[in-house]
């Protein structure tokens, strides 16, 4: 019958002799004899059990999960269990990694239109990070309202030019107009600018919101904090949730 000392074991196995040792200790890998000089001593099926232990590490189980699975009489009766909380714990850790390599990819995208990196620019960008779904729900309040309005439009325009029903484009306008004033200050309510030289989160008039200059992501406005008048990066700003 093989015997298998620790350095063999830990070198079949593809761990340090260390670990080995300390699986000894915490009574999950027994030696199955000590030779006349003290050493540690290991059968076949200690080389397999411990193959069991580092497969069962390698998928996340812990060193108490793995000691109480291997003294059970039926393991079978929990490993499944054990799996399943493992499997969900792994899913929870790939998310959060996922969550972490989203922000690092925004983070380094953001940057590369920011003139001068600092630290205050760093937090300008957390901040609109961090706001990004609310800023997300109220485009898509927009887009959801707006869409009849423009399905509307285009109908009353084709029944204009080909029946000659110019009603329905009047009956667009009539909607349209009305639609326009309470979007406009329901996004107005809700977002906010942050100022490209102090920092500061500020919200301008309805008037100047609505008539600047704009890009998808900035507006072209003039800080209520240090008076910086130039396209500032729009976020959120409070109102409903």
């Amino acid at each position: 019958m093989s015997k298998y000392t620790t350095g063999e074991m830990a070198k079949l196995c593809g761990v340090t002799v260390r670990t080995v040792q300390y699986y000894d200790t915490r009574g999950i890998l027994v030696p199955s004899e000590l030779s006349e000089g003290g050493r540690r001593l290991y059968s076949g099926d200690d080389l397999r059990r411990m193959k069991v232990i580092c497969f069962l590490r390698e998928i996340g189980l812990s060193i108490d999960t793995i000691g109480k699975l291997l003294a059970e009489e039926h393991p079978e009766t929990v490993i499944s269990l054990l799996l399943d909380q493992q499997t969900e714990a792994v899913r929870a850790e790939l998310e959060e990694s996922r969550d972490k390599l989203d922000k690092l990819e925004t983070l380094r995208r953001e940057l590369q239109s920011v003139e001068v990196c600092s630290v205050e620019s760093i937090g300008d960008i957390a901040f609109t990070m961090a706001n990004k779904n609310k800023m997300k729900k109220l485009y898509l309040t927009i887009l959801l309202t707006g869409l009849p309005v423009t399905a509307l439009q285009w109908a009353g325009v084709l029944l204009w030019i080909f029946k000659g029903m110019w009603w329905i484009f009047a009956l667009w306008a009539v909607v349209a107009i009305p639609w326009g004033i309470l979007i406009s200050r329901y996004y107005y309510r809700r977002a906010a600018y942050i100022c490209p030289q102090c920092h500061a989160v500020f919200k301008p008039s309805f008037r100047e919101m609505f008539f600047a200059p704009h890009t998808p992501k900035t507006r072209k406005l003039t800080c209520t904090s240090c008076g910086h008048h130039g396209f500032c990066v729009e976020t959120w700003g409070g109102g409903e949730k």
